[in-house]
Parts: structure tokens; C-alpha cells; sequence
């Protein structure tokens, strides 16, 4: 590198987004992905022994899928070159084959490809790298907002290892903010800013995850907020707010109005209210809520409130609780408002929320009653000794499926815990089971 080139590359380096200089060159730079990256786990160690094979990097925007293979870059002694789905062409892949496979034959250097936004090739262009990820021309490295096994082909995908990426941890991001305030190398430290705790926390909350999202922020507060009379630029709440166009909403995560809010949400639920569930929501998703908190509440709600009175009301809140694991926000929001609208709508009813309460209750008054006998496990050798199984009625034996005989501990003979409400699917419920019993009784009469 000449003179020109040095100072070239120096200045665009300053000038870089603070997002790109912050990047990681190593992987105890990074922050965050513990999960794929921690020192116990296979990427960690792979990346440490430079014995990378084909991996395609899957996660939403901001998680580290780039910087991942930039670290890969500065630790491996491969050949490592990059291009871009949504710019590069055919010819630019011919190129880059051609070279590795000159680098190969004269040094005996495999290069390692990486191509972000891999999921923009269409099927041939994915096709064309086939053979040479196959011979070991190149080493893959895709990264993709995608979900691969839908976006990438099956032959490149079986011969990949697929890594997930998550959105960045709360506590994560604060790090990063932090280090992007105050590192004088690579951050804004030169400015001497500082942040307040609670913008900290407002920008870690309102990034959803987004590294790229709260950096992004961080530097136009520093660079369009006048210094203060001590002659510090101070990152407040309000310079947050006006960074990230949006308003902080009081939401405490650890206070008062986070438990009113939530409870507000449930109630609301309950009460067959779906406009108020939906508001609320809204208010949980503006302040930051985690989606898989709210998740969490809505598949609570749909089993204690609606239980049985409608039972797709639990199928569609677990659905929507994988539902936004997969695909995060802000599409996550169309499917938390679709379940909370549901459970809000659906029939209600809490027998099976009382009935396990009132079973607990007895289990602790009458503590550990013996099962009948007839009841008891008779498959191992020498229980027919002891009685047990002697008796049991086989229910698909009788009419409807169903034969009267005690099931319950002989102390708790008639004992009721579950009643079906008259509410929705619960109502016929309980109109089979008195069927049913009623049948029963009449045929040994």
C-alpha cells in the first residue's frame, strides 16, 4: 500500500459510520451471541482453529452476521473476499472462482467467500457456487435476514451449517452504547460526551435488537447536540427521543406502571375486550416489551381465562409465541395483535384454571392417598400378585367409549373438580359427559 492508498484508506475509516468502526476485528470484541459464540461453542472454536467450513449466518438486521465474518477475516489464513447479493452478479462470482482457484494451485490457499444478502441470488446464481463449494474451491459464508431453509437452495443448505442469530440482548446493547460514547479509538470518546442512564435505557429498549439501530442514534445525538455550559454534550432522554423519532412512553420495566400495564393488558383479555388488549399492547410494543414477555401473557390468558370454552384459543397463542421468535419486530406486532384479539373474542371460561386449584388444595389436605389397585401399573412381572390391575375396565370396551368405575382414591369417592361452564365449547362438554354417564347407568339398570 502507497502513501495514497494509507491515507485513503485512513479517511474513509474516519469517516465510516460509527457502526462500522465499531465493528470487531476479534472475537473477544464481540458482544452478544453467546449462544453460537460463547468459548464452549462450536463457532467459537472452529473460528479460534481457523477449520471454518460452509456457514450461512441467519438473523433479523443489526445482529452481528456481518461483523461475524469480518472477525473470520481477521483471524483466518485463508483468502477471505466479499460481495453483496443485491449488487453482485454472475460475473462477479466467475471472478472471484477463478481466483481462488489460481490461489489454490500456487499457494495452496482456500478462499473463504462471504456474501451478504445471499437470499437476493435467484436459484441459478446459488446453483453456479454448487461445485465449488462441493470440491473445496471456496468456503461459503452466507448471511441472510431470511429464513434459509425457505430462501437458500437445499444443496447449499446441506452442505452449510446454519447458525442463528438473535436479537441482541438488552444489556448487550448497553454495552455497545456505552463503549460507542466513550471509546476515544474507534468510538465517539474524542467528543466527551456523556449518556444518562435512563437514555440508555430508553435506546437499548426502542433498538428491538438492532445494534446498527441504537448506534445509528447514539452518533447523531453526538453530533447534533450543543455543549452544555460545562462544556459536555449530555445524551438525554429528550436527544434519544428526538434520535430515534420516537417518544418515551413511562414504562418502567421494573415499576409500578410495567405490572399496571401488563395487568391492564390481561384484564382486558379477560373481560372480552379486544380494543382495550389491542391498546395496551400497542403501549407495551412502543415502550420496548419484549415480545416474548407479552407472548408469555396472552398463552397464560388463553388457557386460564378461556380454557376449555374454547380450546384453538391455546393453539393459536403458542403458534403466535413461535410465530415471533422467528420473525421479530415489527412484524411480530400483527401476530401478537391476531392472538390478543382472539383470546379477547374467544368464549371464557376458568374451570380448568379452578379445577387444578382445587385439586392442589385437597392434594395438600388429604396428602398421599393410595391409588386403587385396579388403577395400578400391571405390566412387570409379579404385579398380578399384588392385585394390581385386577379389574380395570378397558374404556374402549363399552359403548361410547366410556364405563363407570372409581378412578379417584376410594376417600374421594364423587369428589368433583372440574366443572365445565355452560360458555362455548365447554358446553358441550358438559352435555357429552352427562350424556355419556347417563347412558352408562341406564344400560347396567
Amino acid at each position: 500500500m502507497d502513501l495514497f492508498e494509507y491515507m485513503k484508506s485512513t479517511t474513509l475509516e474516519k469517516e465510516s459510520p460509527l457502526a462500522a468502526r465499531l465493528r470487531p476485528t476479534t472475537l473477544e470484541e464481540v458482544v452478544g451471541q453467546s449462544h453460537i459464540i460463547g468459548k464452549d461453542k462450536l463457532l467459537y472454536r472452529a473460528i479460534k482453529a481457523d477449520k471454518i467450513s460452509s456457514i450461512i449466518f441467519y438473523g433479523p438486521p443489526g445482529t452481528g452476521k456481518t461483523t461475524l465474518a469480518k472477525v473470520i477475516a481477521n483471524t483466518t489464513s485463508a483468502e477471505f473476499t466479499q460481495i453483496n447479493a443485491t449488487i453482485a452478479g454472475k460475473k462477479d462470482m466467475e471472478e472471484v472462482v477463478n481466483q481462488a482457484k489460481n490461489t489454490l494451485a500456487m499457494y495452496g490457499k482456500r478462499t473463504i467467500l462471504f456474501i451478504d444478502e445471499i437470499h437476493r441470488f435467484n436459484k441459478s446464481q446459488q446453483d453456479y457456487l454448487l461445485p465449488f463449494v462441493e470440491d473445496g474451491t471456496i468456503i461459503l459464508i452466507g448471511a441472510t435476514t431470511e429464513n434459509p431453509y425457505f430462501e437458500v437452495n437445499g444443496a447449499l443448505i446441506s452442505r452449510s451449517i446454519i447458525f442463528e442469530l438473535k436479537p441482541i440482548e438488552k444489556e448487550d446493547i448497553k454495552t455497545l452504547l456505552k463503549r460507542a460514547v466513550y471509546d476515544k479509538e474507534k468510538g465517539m470518546g474524542s467528543f466527551d460526551a456523556e449518556i444518562d442512564e435512563d437514555a440508555l435505557e430508553f435506546l437499548a429498549d426502542l433498538s428491538g435488537g438492532d445494534a446498527r439501530h441504537a448506534l445509528n442514534a447514539i452518533e447523531l445525538g453526538v453530533m447534533t447536540t450543543d455543549r452544555s455550559e460545562d462544556g459536555k454534550i449530555h445524551i438525554t432522554v429528550e436527544v434519544a427521543q428526538e434520535c430515534i423519532q420516537k417518544r418515551r412512553v413511562l414504562y418502567d420495566k421494573n415499576g409500578d406502571n410495567h405490572y399496571d400495564t401488563i395487568s391492564a393488558f390481561i384484564k382486558s383479555m379477560r373481560g372480552s375486550d379486544p380494543d382495550a388488549a389491542v391498546y395496551y399492547l400497542a403501549k407495551m410494543l412502543y415502550a420496548g416489551e419484549e415480545v416474548a414477555f407479552i407472548a408469555r401473557r396472552i398463552m397464560i390468558c388463553a388457557a386460564e381465562d378461556v380454557g376449555n370454552a374454547d380450546p384453538n384459543a391455546l393453539v393459536v397463542a403458542v403458534s403466535a409465541s413461535q410465530a415471533v421468535e422467528r420473525i421479530g419486530m415489527p412484524e411480530a406486532q400483527i401476530i401478537l395483535s391476531q392472538a390478543a384479539t382472539y383470546v379477547a373474542c374467544a368464549p371464557k371460561s376458568n374451570s380448568a384454571c379452578n379445577a387444578i386449584f382445587a385439586a392442589n388444595d385437597e392434594i395438600r389436605r388429604s396428602g398421599n392417598l393410595p391409588i386403587p389397585t385396579h388403577l395400578q401399573d400391571a405390566h412387570y412381572k409379579g404385579a398380578a400378585k399384588l392385585g394390581h390391575g385386577t379389574g380395570y375396565k378397558y374404556a374402549h370396551d363399552y359403548p361410547n367409549h366410556y364405563v363407570e368405575q372409581q378412578y379417584l382414591p376410594y376417600e374421594l369417592k364423587g369428589r368433583t373438580f372440574y366443572e365445565p361452564s355452560w360458555n362455548g365449547y365447554e358446553a358441550k362438554i358438559r352435555e357429552h359427559m352427562k350424556r355419556i354417564k347417563e347412558e352408562a347407568r341406564n344400560k347396567e339398570e
